[in-house]
């Protein structure tokens, strides 16, 4: 945690919160209004020497050409060193004020001294807020005004003239202090958005885990578990015949000592999954693993389902983060056609075609009602789907579920371009 120093005087420590952007945008404005100095003090410097007295009144112009110019100078290339120096001692703009003022009373005040002059109390509304700026508004003023009363145009019958600078220098006062105050106002909105974004982005995230683990939950573990269920149901049926068949009571238990176990291996491997750190080296042949799991789901479930290999181009390794979403989508396809569309055949194609790696599960059986929606199953609790769209989504592919080109049925086809996984 960060602690500021104390505030400048004449600054307002309770609306003024040291933020990196508000700093640097009045480090900026200060830089721009010192190298306009610079120019304006180069500018006048021969007319004021000029009309100097020989003498000491040359020396005196001359160490002030200096002083202002390098002070200048100085605060304008190297703002981060000298700059604080300024902000803690108000009295260095007063002694540059007080150089500055031989300068105007030598050259005159139609030089362009006059705008060296404005230039002051601009810098004390922006370095010293708006206490500083009406001290060195005031100040400037009163000098303006000895200025044109020791020259001649006092006696030029024009009084607007006079009172032309010092209602400049107070003007120049009131935006500096304004500048000020919008870019304090201006940072803090700003650290208040960058909270609020940092915040939102902390519950988006929160959401999308709870919602990846909700995809997680419902295509393993509680799938298993529901097969649990179902054979401890048939279990409880045989024991409580009055024939009872020591075999067919052995095998249901033997299922569900398996089915538990499976759960069981399921919930480490979500655990696991939760730790585990992406490996970006060692990537997953999808066409292999697909088809081991083609082999799985016949041989548990005894649906024929045929794994056919698709297109001329080699399949790339994929990540295991994208290949785990997409051979998680095929495998509920398939479960989802062997639970709900009581099918006699399930088709798995797999291949890159057109720069897009293609995954196809299709079941001839009895397909999806018209008109579902993804919504619609949200409210009814059918997760399967809308689980398989947000982890196509999760990966940047695209899914499609329907009949297809196909007569019945349903097919879902996943495709992803092969530059998200190449890349």
């Amino acid at each position: 945690m960060e602690s500021a120093g104390p505030p400048a005087p004449g600054t307002e420590s309770r609306t003024s919160p040291t933020i990196p952007i508000q700093i640097n945008a009045l480090q900026a404005m200060c830089r721009q209004v010192f190298g306009f100095r610079l120019a304006m003090i180069a500018l006048a410097a021969p007319a004021a020497l000029l009309n100097a007295a020989p003498g000491v009144a040359t020396r005196l112009v001359g160490a002030a050409v200096v002083v202002t110019f390098m002070g200048s100078y100085v605060l304008f290339r190297d703002w981060e060193r000298f700059g604080p120096l300024l902000l803690r001692h108000p009295t260095l703009l007063a002694v540059d004020m007080l150089f500055g003022s031989l300068l105007l009373i030598s050259a005159g005040p139609d030089t362009t001294l006059a705008y060296v002059s404005v230039c002051t109390p601009l810098l004390a509304g922006i370095v010293y807020g708006w206490r500083g700026a009406a001290v060195f508004a005031s100040l400037q003023s009163l000098i303006l005004f000895f200025v044109h009363a020791a020259s001649r145009d006092l006696h030029s019958g024009r009084p607007a003239e006079t009172l032309l600078l010092p209602g400049l220098c107070v003007i120049a006062g009131a935006v500096g202090s304004a500048l000020r105050n919008l870019m304090f106002r201006f940072g803090a909105a700003t650290q208040a958005l960058t909270t609020v974004q940092a915040r939102l982005a902390v519950t988006e995230a929160v959401s999308a885990e709870r919602a990846r683990l909700a995809r997680e939950m419902h295509d393993s573990v509680a799938k298993t578990l529901h097969g649990v269920a179902l054979a401890a149901d048939g279990l409880a049926g045989s024991a409580g015949s009055p024939q009872l068949d020591a075999k067919l009571v052995k095998q249901q238990a033997e299922l569900v000592a398996r089915s538990a176990r499976r759960a069981a291996a399921e919930s480490r491997e979500l655990l696991a999954d939760l730790r585990r750190e992406s490996d970006p080296d060692h990537a997953t042949d999808v066409l292999a693993e697909l088809a081991a799991r083609t082999r799985d789901f016949t041989t548990r479930t005894g649906v024929p389902t045929a794994y056919r290999p698709t297109g001329d181009d080699a399949v790339p390794p994929v990540p295991p983060a994208v290949a785990r979403q997409l051979l998680t989508i095929a495998a509920e396809a398939m479960e989802n056609a062997h639970r709900h569309a009581a099918p006699t055949r399930v088709d798995v194609h797999a291949g890159v075609h057109g720069g897009l790696l293609r995954i196809s599960v299709y079941d001839d059986g009895r397909g999806l009602p018209s008109g579902t929606t993804l919504e619609q199953l949200r409210r009814a609790g059918h997760f399967g789907l809308v689980g398989m769209v947000e982890r196509a989504a999760s990966v940047g592919a695209r899914i499609r579920i329907g009949r297809g080109a196909h007569p019945k049925g349903t097919e879902v086809c996943l495709e992803l371009p092969l530059a998200a996984v190449t890349t």
